[in-house]
């Protein structure tokens, strides 16, 4: 039998929204280390040398300068990042190298907070300023074995480099990703932000320690400890770094769900209704003259033309589209129509009297009807066909939404997140929107999803304006791009310069799904399944299971979007399913690249990522 179907195009994505930034700056938490690497030279220069005499007749000027510098930069480095980011590390928990880290991670936090409490009240008023108090706190922060920032720094370091942090975090993640609402890349990239905070403060405080240790030992200048500190944080700097970046080199940027485990209708999935369905007819009621002249295979393209008698035709609801591709399997069988009025499904199943069975035969609540072809006078057969009804009609769920959605270009928003969504019974793409803030940040209290522009099916104003788009007979998925300055975070000329991107080859391979019930049978999650360069036929479920009641594959409506939100350079279309299941159609996102914006100033050195070793093995 010819496959009856329409054809959605998988997989070509990697096209963008929110294109590359103008030039590879530093990510938000890079430029805060380099920002504290400025201010320990400006802090050296000013303290000991060019502002030095402004601070002789002043015992403790020099200090609150002191303080009152550590402090603005711990006020800037708390407005960016409010928390130390482990709320989005959350697929780490079961890695016990992280619960390690994580464990160091406090404990320079705890101590961090001590210093910030300290600045605070010195500098409102609150506490006076007791330098040998305070020199014998800073004395711990330095060199107690318990509670040294430098030892805890060097531990977790250890982590990172020897043991293998990332790529521990690379291969236990991996396989759980889809839970996450984040991509493996974007994963990573949190995880080195949340360590690299943890650096920060760790060096701040080493800093001002040996500052304010300086300034209160005039004949003491701690110059070979102060370089060996440097040297060291300079060294894991760099080792962090190549740590990350190879780790981020391999991890891939797709954003998707997984399969949910309770299917609701509506809910975490959608379908296409009364669309190439199994139909039963009687010969005789598909052509005008009600004759039985032929057989079910003559066929071929009909449409109902009468209801002979009033036999089981009266019995269902007629197709009033087309009728294809009749059959014939047997003269007479049972048939249990369908248990609910509100059902898309025409019978629960059909038994025929040879014993072929089609659809699930425990699952009738109704009592079954007898339906038996017969002989007009001795030629004529008049048989039962099984056939498909292609019943366009207000009833039916059949139609993609052609009309563009874009975020709000004029107010700097990007798309954050995309879902599909069933309203007036056309299958619309929703996106959610965020303003983009400088190096790739999202404005969290600006993230909405973009109301639909509702209509119904009988508007006549559905433009060719895409964005989901025809290319032949394939519905073929497009997204918009825009350019980016990643420093300010503004998009440039939006309105001018944004493209339309598409990838419209139509050397495509089909993706076969065999003998496919519908999804929601099966016990296993469904799992991606398709390749790039793939299409994809919405058609009939397979008969035997399902009496061919369903349009597969389903459409899975659940929300793909990125917590924290970021941007999204890429999204596209694939399959995810089990063998003979008819799987769902669901939508991916690849979020932003940020590892080509890990940089740091830092003297040269002669390690490169390019002569590090691939330490990610293939998950």
């Amino acid at each position: 039998m010819k496959k009856l179907s329409i054809r959605v195009c998988l997989l070509f994505l990697c096209t963008i929204w929110v294109a590359t930034g103008i030039k590879y700056d530093t990510t938000l938490i890079d430029e805060m280390r380099n920002k504290l690497l400025r201010l320990e030279k400006t802090l050296e220069r000013d303290l000991f040398h060019s502002r030095l005499h402004e601070f002789e007749n002043d015992g403790q000027g020099k200090y609150v300068w002191l303080i009152k510098s550590f402090k603005k930069f711990g006020d800037e480095l708390e407005r960016n990042f409010s928390t130390n980011g482990s709320e989005n590390l959350n697929a780490l928990n079961p890695i016990w190298l992280w619960a390690r880290t994580e464990n160091e991670l406090k404990g320079v936090d705890g101590l961090y907070r001590v210093f910030r409490m300290m600045q605070q009240e010195i500098v409102n008023g609150e506490a006076a300023l007791d330098i040998p108090k305070l020199a014998d706190f800073l004395d711990t922060i330095l060199h107690d074995a318990n509670a040294s920032i430098v030892r805890a720094l060097g531990r977790i370091s250890d982590l990172i480099v020897n043991e293998k942090l990332f790529v521990s975090a690379y291969q236990e993640a991996a396989s759980q990703i889809c839970n996450e609402n984040q991509s493996l890349q974007q994963l990573l990239y949190n995880l080195y932000t949340t360590v690299t905070l943890s650096e920060i403060k760790g060096y701040s405080m080493i800093q001002f320690s040996y500052k304010l240790l300086r300034l209160y030992n005039p004949g003491t200048n701690f110059t070979e400890e102060m370089k060996t500190v440097q040297e060291q944080y300079e060294q894991r700097t760099r080792e962090t770094l190549r740590a990350v970046k190879t780790a981020m080199a391999f991890a891939p940027r797709q954003l998707w769900r997984c399969d949910a485990r309770l299917h609701k209708l509506d809910n975490t999935y959608t379908k296409l209704t009364q669309l190439f369905q199994g139909y039963i007819v009687n010969e005789v009621d598909l052509n005008s003259e009600a004759t039985c002249r032929e057989n079910c295979a003559y066929y071929e393209y009909s449409k109902v033309s009468g209801c002979y008698k009033n036999l089981f035709c009266s019995q269902q609801r007629k197709c009033s589209g087309k009728v294809l591709k009749c059959e014939y399997i047997d003269s007479d069988m049972w048939i249990c129509p369908s248990s609910s009025q509100n059902s898309d499904r025409r019978y629960d199943y059909i038994e025929y009297e040879n014993g072929m069975i089609y659809g699930q035969k425990n699952t009738c609540s109704k009592p079954v009807t007898k339906v038996d072809s017969w002989w007009r006078w001795l030629f004529w057969h008049c048989s039962y066909c099984f056939c498909y009804c292609d019943d366009n009609t207000m009833n039916s769920d059949r139609y993609f939404s052609l009309r563009k959605v874009e975020s709000d270009i004029a107010n700097n928003k990007v798309v954050t997140g995309i879902r599909f969504r069933k309203v007036n019974q056309i299958i619309h793409m929703q996106i959610q929107e965020g303003e983009l803030l400088p190096r790739g940040y999202i404005d969290q209290s600006t993230v909405r999803w973009k109301p639909i522009e509702e209509f119904s099916v009988l508007d006549r104003n559905v433009k060719n304006g895409l964005r989901f788009r025809m290319v032949g007979p394939r519905l073929n998925l497009e997204v918009k791009m825009t350019a980016f300055n990643f420093t300010t975070g503004k998009l440039i000329k939006p309105s001018e310069k944004s493209l339309w991107i598409s990838h419209d080859n139509t050397d495509r391979t089909e993706l076969k799904l065999e003998n496919p019930d519908i999804p929601i049978r099966t016990p296993l999650l469904a799992l991606p399944d398709s390749k790039p360069q793939q299409y994809l036929n919405f058609a009939p479920s397979d008969r035997k299971k399902d009496a061919a009641q369903n349009t597969i594959p389903f459409l899975d409506i659940q929300s793909v979007e990125s917590n924290p939100p970021v941007p999204i350079a890429g999204a596209g279309i694939f399959h995810k399913g089990r063998p003979a299941s008819g799987g769902y159609v669901a939508m991916r996102l690849i979020t932003y690249d940020f590892s080509k914006h890990l940089q740091v100033d830092l003297p040269p050195s002669t390690d490169t990522v390019i002569d590090t070793p691939n330490e990610i093995r293939v998950v």
